[in-house]
């Protein structure tokens, strides 16, 4: 098979690469049904107030394999995404991830009632309502987010259960380095505590280098009201750091001196600086969401290999894509805006020719960081490269699927 990628006006020129669905399309809509019966008066009610998606469409969350959700606490968090169903760059709000609050249950937050203090090492300590947040200078980004338990197992089935713990959303808010400007950080400050207000107080320590750059307290995701899961009324954004520095239902700013050892950071530090360095700003990561994990090809011929790529040191540079299981690499196409510290949407034109293949994405980012094989993983931290893999830090290597000659996709690590 010819690995060399099409160009866009050889693709266009090249109708034989759509004749088979453009057969399918004409076929009469056999297969339509009718409108359906009158809905109730309450059903009609509810669709003027938020609307709802096609009873077609059928995406849903699922829990992580090895802890289930609602735990035995009744904890209701480690929520997958379904990448496999995902389009484009953004996460719909309802189906971003969740991978913890710190209690047994979803704060309830009364906006009119909650306060976010910044005190500590600060000129002028302040206490802000929301409504003042909100009435402040404000931005609208777009990052991802991703747990440090984002990691792909030989006895993962499909791509929501491999890579399902990142999502990618519009986040408005105020930048953090307004509000620390307006309290004053004082002179030897290198550090904030961030706290969120749940049953167990959840905290973690950013550098003030970082607080000071791109971080943003957040009010808004997806072009309205972040949901309670994800932080309801506000919460920190921290561009490129993993999921566990995003405080959620912020109500606290502390400046420091140092770093501070809270509950979020035990068990997310260490001594070895690799480790520590890893712990903190997630590398450049990719994955194929079609096809992948028991998605199945009907039959040879032309497919869109496409996925997701990002990256916590900046904007996705590249994309490249294997089918022979890492021997050769084609350049693909960028999808969506290359933004810094988001998901990028990626497309590859691919001509199967029914034979058993793997399939695999590789990244790059602007700082031209190469995401790493699991081989290049595994020599760095002195482990035997086996379908197990687990290193400190966050996962962020190659990962394979497997295309049998059926058509059926298949984890590449089992």
């Amino acid at each position: 098979m010819n690995s060399k990628q099409p160009s866009r006006r050889g693709f266009l020129k090249n109708g034989a690469a759509l004749a088979g669905l453009a057969l399918g399309a004409m076929r009469p809509a056999s297969g339509q049904t009718p409108a359906s019966e009158a809905h109730s008066e309450e059903h009609l009610k509810d669709l003027i107030a938020y609307g709802e998606r096609s009873h077609y469409v059928k995406s849903v969350r699922i829990p992580v394999m090895e802890r289930m959700s609602p735990d035995d606490f009744g904890m209701t968090f480690h929520v997958l995404s379904p990448l496999q169903d995902s389009v484009g760059m953004i996460t719909p709000s309802s189906l971003h991830y969740v991978a913890t609050h710190r209690g047994s249950y979803v704060p309830d937050i009364n906006p009119q009632e909650h306060r976010l203090m910044i005190h500590g090492m600060v000129d002028r300590p302040l206490i802000f309502t929301v409504e003042e947040i909100k009435r402040l200078p404000f931005v609208t980004r777009t990052h991802f987010l991703e747990c440090s338990g984002n990691r792909a197992r030989a006895t993962h089935k499909t791509v929501q259960q491999t890579h399902g713990m990142t999502s990618c959303s519009e986040w408005t808010g105020v930048p953090l380095s307004l509000l620390l400007k307006e309290a004053g950080v004082q002179s030897g400050a290198s550090f904030i505590v961030a706290e969120g207000a749940e049953t167990v107080k959840g905290a973690t320590s950013i550098p003030l280098a970082k607080a000071m750059d791109d971080c943003l307290v957040c009010y808004g995701q997806n072009g309205e009201a972040i949901r309670p899961q994800q932080g309801f009324p506000i919460r920190l954004i921290v561009p490129g750091f993993e999921g566990i520095h995003n405080i959620k239902y912020l109500r606290r700013i502390k400046v420091v001196e140092q770093h501070y050892m809270t509950y979020n950071d035990y068990g997310h530090i260490a001594a070895d600086s690799r480790v520590a360095a890893l712990n903190r700003q997630i590398g450049p990561k990719s994955v194929i969401t079609f096809p992948s994990g028991e998605q199945k090809l009907p039959g040879p011929g032309f497919y869109e290999i496409t996925g997701l790529a990002w990256s916590g040191s900046g904007a996705i540079r590249s994309v490249d894509i294997s089918i022979d299981g890492g021997q050769t690499w084609t350049p693909a196409e960028l999808r969506s805006p290359a933004y810094p510290m988001a998901h990028t949407r990626f497309g590859f034109h691919w001509t199967w020719d029914g034979k058993e293949c793997v399939i695999m994405s590789r990244c790059t980012d602007e700082l031209g960081t190469v995401q790493p094989t699991r081989a290049d993983v595994a020599k760095y931290w002195n482990k035997p490269n086996d379908s197990d893999l687990q290193v400190p830090g966050t996962d962020n290597s190659v990962f394979p699927w497997r295309v049998a000659s059926d058509g059926s996709v298949h984890n590449g690590l089992a």
